[in-house]
């Protein structure tokens, strides 16, 4: 006795399948994904300050994060002192605007460091800190 099967599958539908479910996942990752970013990055604390400045253009920013190991990040990247020697004085002169972001326990040398190698190469220095939140009914 010959069986025969009622169902025919249809070859280039195995083919489309696995491709759109690929395609949906990789969309929902994407959406999803991008609602943890909020901003992209260093996190760094920023100490206390009474001074604030409004935005800056065209300024450049410095990360200096404390840690076990101290680092230095220029355009989101780890760069080590002599690297951000060469890239500030590379700078055209119309954008010698330098912001530093020190974490609070930043060591204050390496601080001093970059914000004097800053100064030499012409730029103008602002350093970055949190409006201190005064307390309720002052």
């Amino acid at each position: 006795m010959k069986l025969q099967r009622t169902f025919h599958f249809h070859t280039p539908l195995f083919g489309i399948l696995p491709l759109a479910n690929v395609l949906f996942l990789v969309m929902v990752f994407y959406v999803m994904g991008s609602r943890f970013i909020l901003q992209p990055g260093v996190q760094v604390a920023l100490p206390a300050t009474s001074f604030a400045l409004g935005p800056q253009r065209g300024a450049q920013i410095v990360s200096i994060t404390s840690a076990p190991a101290a680092a230095i990040y220029y355009r989101d990247q780890k760069v080590t002192f002599d690297e951000l020697h060469r890239q500030l004085a590379g700078r055209p002169a119309v954008d010698r605007s330098l912001i530093i972001k020190a974490d609070k326990s930043a060591p204050a040398g390496m601080l001093a460091e970059v914000m004097n190698d800053a100064l030499r190469h012409g730029y103008s220095v602002i350093l970055a800190g949190e409006i201190p939140q005064s307390p309720a009914g002052e």
